[in-house]
């Protein structure tokens, strides 16, 4: 009897005990690392944390809450995972994942975090923001009415961007995706544009080559570039693109205007859905995560034409997603058609016949259209697009005859020159002014009879002819942004004069 009392008090001791022990361990700011791998660490503990939330590992080594589980904590690691094993002590910091921005980065190359990659020293941070930050209100924005002029003729003319507009850039691999936004960017030079090029998943030796393309042509200086290459982990490849917004925000939110360009989209998503599956997430079409459109649709409605209240500041998005085979009828691609605000579809067919760029003039649509062009643009690039696409129906007809009537030969004939003129070297945009003085000549047909190989020689031959005689024709279109009958009749008569100097009849 004695002994089953002192087992009875000393179970009532431990219970009363248990029940007022108060200093248990807290989990709600400090957690253990249960597995790491792949770039992806389950965490036990940390009660309290947030989703997006920034965590801190040992040895200077960060992470970013991604899953709130029942029992344990889903987190990314922001960089390598070599120094951070099992048992390992996981804090909160209480922020979100935030990335350095200002001046200082403009020509620097800096990675996913911000942080320079380029060996130039430190950059002085003017100020820390979040990557990740909502889309501002209708009310906040204003319609898309300015041109953002690119410098390549079958663009300005036919695919108009805005600023504050999402043009998506599509197409194979290999048919001139990079080139035309790296023309883009080299054809701000002079007009308080600033440039992003975000590169997610690309090799080092092609940032290298773009970098080095940029410092050639003096664009640099007015662009960053945030690089995310291909030997990076999953989670810097995820929040490149985040980064290289919120450091287009900065300059957007003091009146500035942004391009940003995202090279490439296709290769995020791969990125987002390597990390989704790591983490145990539901797979769902092409293993993809149910989340995927909002994947890029937060990202992309960022883009805007601030209101005038709010500075008037804009951020233009050209992204970029490759497609197989030419399907844009894919997955991703039309995700992140619907999101856009138009696309530029690159042909390989076109691009293997030589014409560069191999923009195809039937699929591509710019959904604000001539609202982001001047009125010279306007008058010269109005029918284009149904010329180009009656010689390409024709072209096609006339593979099966060749008993072909007059009509329909002038109409390839003139569908030819104007493909030959939309034609454009890599690295040689075009100003404005040149632009509708080619585009104008082509239209007035009056070097319809012009052999091809000797239009661009002409055209350059013109070019210098203008500068030297006829200056008033550039300055004019220039300042007025209108094309006028006499304006329009001295441009007829150099290209009568020029021809006659090269013996053109």
């Amino acid at each position: 009897m004695a002994e089953n009392k002192n087992i009875d008090l000393i179970s009532d001791l431990i219970k009363a005990e248990i029940k007022n022990y108060e200093n248990k361990i807290d989990t709600s700011d400090v957690g253990y690392v249960l597995t790491v791998g792949d770039g992806i660490c389950t965490i036990y503990g940390l009660d309290k944390a947030m989703y997006g939330e920034l965590l801190s590992f040992p040895n200077n080594s960060y992470g970013m809450v991604m899953n709130l589980n029942e029992d344990s904590i889903g987190a990314v690691i922001l960089g390598k995972d070599n120094d951070i094993y099992e048992g390992d002590i996981v804090k909160r910091t209480g922020k979100v994942v935030s990335v350095n921005v200002g001046e200082a980065l403009l020509g620097r190359v800096v990675n996913a975090l911000g942080h320079p990659i380029d060996g130039l020293g430190e950059i002085e941070a003017e100020s820390y923001m979040p990557i990740e930050a909502p889309a501002p209100k209708i009310m906040d924005r204003q319609p898309v009415d300015q041109p953002l002029e690119t410098g390549i003729k079958a663009i300005d003319s036919m695919i108009p961007i805005g600023k504050g507009q999402r043009e998506l850039i599509i197409g194979d691999r290999q048919t001139g995706k990079t080139a035309i936004a790296i023309d883009t960017i080299i054809n701000q030079k002079g007009k308080n544009v600033i440039c992003i090029y975000c590169a997610i998943g690309q090799k080092n030796s092609t940032i290298m080559q773009i970098v080095s393309k940029l410092k050639e042509y003096d664009a640099h200086k007015y662009t960053i570039v945030v690089n995310a290459s291909a030997s990076e982990s999953a989670p810097l490849l995820y929040i490149a693109p985040y980064s290289a917004t919120t450091i287009g925000e900065y300059f957007e939110k003091k009146g500035r205007d942004v391009l940003i360009v995202y090279d490439d989209l296709s290769k995020h998503a791969v990125a987002y859905r390597t990390i989704s599956l790591l983490l145990k997430r539901s797979p769902g079409r092409e293993a993809y995560p149910g989340d995927i459109f909002y994947l890029h649709s937060r990202l992309l409605e960022r883009a805007c034409h601030l209101s005038d209240r709010l500075g008037g500041g804009s951020i233009t998005a050209l992204p970029i997603v490759e497609t197989q085979a030419g399907d844009i009828s894919a997955y991703i691609p039309t995700n992140v058609i619907s999101i856009t605000d138009g696309q530029i579809f690159l042909s390989t067919d076109l691009f293997n016949s030589s014409q560069r760029p191999a923009i195809d003039s039937g699929l591509s649509v710019s959904r604000v259209g001539s609202a982001a062009q001047t009125k010279a643009m306007k008058s010269v690039a109005n029918s284009i697009k149904i010329e180009l696409a009656n010689y390409s129906e024709l072209l096609d007809f006339s593979r099966f005859g060749s008993d072909l009537d007059p009509v329909t030969k002038a109409t390839i004939k003139h569908g030819s020159v104007l493909m030959e003129v939309l034609k454009q070297k890599q690295y040689h945009p075009l100003a404005m002014e040149d632009e509708i003085v080619d585009i104008y000549i082509a239209q007035s047909k009056l070097i319809d009879d012009v052999p091809l190989e000797k239009i661009h020689p002409l055209l350059a031959k013109l070019d210098g002819y203008i500068h030297d005689h006829y200056p008033e024709i550039y300055q004019t279109i220039k300042e007025t942004k209108e094309l006028s009958q006499e304006i329009k009749d001295k441009i007829v008569l150099a290209c009568k004069e020029v021809r006659s100097i090269l013996a053109i009849k």
